[in-house]
């Protein structure tokens, strides 16, 4: 025979102060839980977004980044010939040799320069990425010093509107156009001619970083690698894009998820222990009730299983209040440091309802854990002496 939760809800309101205190600090672990828990989500997405399940990135062999990449004008040519490469209604491969440099600007809000990511393209870089769009103005045009940046450049950091000329590189430079990349990592870039950046850096004119190529179809990616791989001529890494971005995701969203876990974790034993001080004072107060509950006729397991459901409702509470206060930073954007690149991401937070129900569900972890042991305590009272002592 079980309790009715009538009786437990109302415990719950005639002990509204220790309950009080126990429905925060589980909202605040929650809140703290799923915040972190939604940046690392809208870091990733960030990143994998910027890469298309049609677009293969070919780098130079053994490199795991962009960065560490190297690949001739001369192993480009090969790359262009390969089976599997779209080209346009010209009849032009498509591909794009790149060239990345970390540069510096100044952000708007503080002044303070902060890196930024600098890709050489070609002109054909739009079409080989057809998500990212010119939001306003123009594209720039080949040889010249015009550049166009991302949509949180153009937010976050001074002299980035179109007409305006920031000077980095030794040189002053015409924002032509905004690009419109959907959210992705390229919206956190600047795009400039790749011979121009070379010219600019004083790098080799022939040396990029990697190439990016427009296939025929998701499926040509074996075609393409197949012939790649077994060229003699070539020693390079050939890699789906969208693979690409996703794994150079993981450093930081694994970094933040752990950092994320070791501040819930701390937090958590806190909401634990005011878990269980609520608890064990709601059975140090009832301790007559229960003795004539017991005498009633129920037994145990019915005193542990109603406890138990006190505790889990009181966690349930506090999860759902974290819940609604970690809701509004939703689409909000911040920049962090991709390791990877050692450039500055913009990224929006992503509160989705797995994430609020894994929110959900750590409250009623913590609820079982902070009710387990007074509700065994409430359990074991000796009846007839307490009984005895009404």
């Amino acid at each position: 025979m079980a309790l009715p939760l009538i009786y437990n809800i109302r415990s719950v309101k005639v002990r509204w102060t220790s309950t009080t205190i126990a429905v925060l600090g589980i909202a605040g672990v929650v809140a703290v839980f799923v915040a972190m828990l939604s940046m690392a989500r809208g870091f990733k997405a960030t990143l994998v977004s910027s890469g298309s399940p049609h677009n293969a990135i070919v780098r130079r062999g053994g490199s795991l980044s962009e960065m560490e990449s190297a690949i001739t004008l001369d192993q480009i040519r090969v790359i262009t010939d390969a089976p599997g490469v779209m080209r346009n209604a010209d009849g032009i491969p498509l591909i794009s040799p790149e060239v990345v440099i970390i540069a510096s600007l100044p952000q708007k809000s503080t002044g303070v320069d902060s890196l930024i990511q600098l890709r050489g393209v070609s002109e054909r870089a739009l079409e080989v990425r057809d998500t990212v769009k010119i939001a306003e103005g123009r594209y720039f045009r080949p040889g010249l010093a015009e550049i166009v940046v991302g949509r949180n450049i153009a937010q976050m950091y001074r002299s980035c509107r179109v007409g305006d000329k920031p000077h980095f590189g030794g040189r002053d430079w015409t924002v032509v156009g905004i690009l419109d990349a959907g959210g992705s990592a390229f919206d956190s870039e600047i795009w400039c001619d790749a011979i121009i950046l070379n010219q600019t850096y004083n790098r080799p004119a022939s040396i990029y970083q990697s190439s990016t190529v427009r296939m025929t179809s998701p499926n040509a990616l074996f075609e393409f690698k197949s012939a790649l791989m077994g060229d003699p001529r070539l020693t390079v890494e050939v890699e789906r894009e969208i693979d690409y971005y996703e794994r150079q995701s993981q450093v930081v969203t694994t970094m933040i998820r752990v950092l994320g876990f070791l501040v819930v974790f701390i937090m958590g034993i806190g909401a634990v222990f005011g878990a269980l001080n609520t608890m064990y004072s709601a059975v140090a107060a009832r301790v007559r009730e229960i003795a004539t509950i017991r005498s009633l006729g129920f037994g145990r397991s019915s005193i542990i299983i109603s406890f138990l459901c006190e505790s889990v409702f009181i966690a349930l509470i506090g999860g759902i209040i974290g819940c609604i206060v970690v809701l509004p930073i939703n689409g909000y954007t911040a920049s962090t440091l991709n390791f990877q690149t050692f450039s500055n991401l913009a990224f929006a937070f992503r509160v989705t309802p797995d994430l609020l129900m894994q929110g959900l569900c750590f409250a009623v972890f913590m609820g079982l854990l902070g009710g387990l042991f007074p509700a065994i305590r409430a359990a074991r009272l000796p009846v007839a002496e307490t009984l005895r002592a009404l």
